[in-house]
């Protein structure tokens, strides 16, 4: 017989995982796993290569194209220098809110779509559910990409894919792309009195992260075309979240280490972004060369997430919008991992419940009435399956 768990009762079972990105999330896989082989589900993992880390995908119903992927990350964010009310790996109701970390983003969409799998079969589906659950998205989408690749060659072609990012059940069809590289900035140490003779990391590091304030400014001032209109700022960003370096106050700096950060909106390209970028650090590197010849930049990819791109007739948002009511048109600056499965050829949208702003917040928190939605969503879509 299988396990049998509401949603609600999944959901308190998924947070109890404190299945955050620093650490392995084999607990939380092995437990989601044991639920669907219950329920006569087969399930298959992608590990990451040091194999403490795994994605699950399965295949709920029958082995024929036509069904729907709902896909989900199972880590979550830091709850350590938050001050929470509550314990934050125990779901806690209070006020209409259920509070906990990952009941927003996004456990609370993994519960409902894992307790969908058991209804969808014994309603009979004919298109099956599709399971995707990865790991370290909150760290870079970093796994998502090789179950996409590998449910895309093994798996019946699912029709759609749904990313149960919050959106407040809206259908979202459309998100900036993330582009993060790894910079270490290689200097000369010398006393700072001596520092024309000397190579500051620090100092070269600045002139790129100069660079970036240039490109915010000269992206402002383009023009918009519709496409990009909607998004909120409607151009690329380029951002640098932190810096670390040098020794003393009175030496040059020897390392300087920063990632640098794009935000890309869709008509442009993060491969010209990261070519305009390794230009400026040839640039730099160049003049440090000329003082010191063994001054140097590295660059390494932090992380690499393509953006969503709205879809003409696609459908993901066809199915979702008959399923929710909802017309409106939504994009998100933020990433996901709807334009990794986009990439490998499924009609992908973002759809779930919660606010987005409740993400990575001390006290997060999914209303009774989101997660309800999310409820009637999913038992709208095992009905669509079935027919």
């Amino acid at each position: 017989m299988g396990m049998e768990l509401s949603a609600r009762e999944m959901m308190e079972k998924l947070i109890s995982f404190p299945s955050v990105s620093n650490v392995s999330n084999l607990p939380i896989i092995d437990f989601i796993e044991e639920y669907l082989n219950s329920h006569g589900v087969e399930c298959h993992r992608v590990y990451n290569q040091a194999g403490d880390k795994a994605n699950l995908y399965a295949n709920a119903g029958p082995a024929v194209d036509g069904g729907v992927i709902l896909s989900g990350h199972t880590d979550v964010v830091p709850v350590v220098g938050q001050d929470w009310d509550t314990d934050p790996f125990k779901v806690v109701e209070k006020d209409g809110k259920l509070y906990g970390r990952g009941t927003c983003d996004m456990k609370g969409f993994d519960a409902i779509a894992l307790t969908a799998v058991p209804k969808a079969l014994k309603r009979g589906i004919k298109r099956p559910i599709q399971i995707a659950m990865s790991y370290d998205e909150e760290v870079g989408c970093i796994g998502a990409p090789f179950m996409a690749a590998e449910m895309a060659k093994l798996m019946p072609k699912a029709s759609a894919a749904i990313i149960g990012e919050p959106s407040m059940m809206k259908a979202v069809s459309g998100h900036k792309g993330g582009l993060g590289i790894k910079t270490h900035v290689r200097g000369f140490e010398v006393h700072s009195s001596l520092q024309h003779i000397g190579v500051s990391a620090i100092h070269e590091a600045a002139k790129l992260i100069e660079w970036a304030n240039q490109m915010n400014i000269q992206n402002e001032s383009l023009d918009r075309s519709e496409a990009t209109s909607m998004f909120t700022p409607p151009w690329t960003t380029v951002h640098v979240g932190t810096i670390e370096g040098g020794t003393a106050n009175n030496i040059t700096a020897k390392d300087c280490h920063f990632v640098m950060g794009f935000r890309v909106i869709p008509n442009e390209r993060a491969t010209d972004w990261k070519q305009a970028y390794e230009s400026k650090v040839r640039e730099v590197e160049a003049a440090m060369k000329k003082i010191n010849p063994d001054s140097f930049i590295m660059l390494d990819s932090a992380h690499d997430v393509p953006g969503l791109r709205p879809e003409d007739n696609g459908a993901a948002e066809a199915l979702v919008r008959k399923l929710t009511g909802d017309n409106g048109q939504h994009v998100v600056s933020y990433g996901t991992e709807a334009g990794q499965f986009q990439a490998e050829g499924y009609s992908s949208i973002i759809c779930g419940p919660g606010d987005i702003a409740q993400a990575h917040q001390k006290n997060e928190f999914i209303t009774l009435e989101q997660f309800a939605a999310g409820e009637t969503f999913m038992d709208q879509l095992i009905e669509n399956l079935a027919t």
